[in-house]
């Protein structure tokens, strides 16, 4: 866990931190670099939440795929007991 990935600044996004793995999904938090946040997807039984501070956090299953700020794709490919894999891409 503790996990870093830095994203382009066109996301809105700062480095996005892997807080936990749980089951069968990934937990995350991710400071805002942009005025605004939007977020679509996780609909696998993820959500969002404020993380204080001008932050955000995200909770994803495996196998879904959030759209955030209309910029950036985030889709959780694999969870495994202790590692996950996410493939970030542009959105669109």
């Amino acid at each position: 866990m503790g996990d870093v990935v830095t994203v382009p600044e066109r996301y809105g996004l700062g480095p996005i931190e892997v807080t936990a793995i749980t089951g069968r999904g990934v937990e995350m938090v991710a400071p805002l670099t942009g005025s605004g946040y939007s977020v679509a997807g996780c609909s696998g039984g993820g959500g969002v939440s404020s993380a204080g501070g001008g932050g955000v956090g995200l909770s994803c299953d495996e196998g879904t795929t959030a759209t955030i700020n209309d910029a950036m794709s985030l889709e959780v490919v694999d969870v495994r007991a202790a590692a996950a894999v996410l493939r970030i891409e542009p959105a669109g």
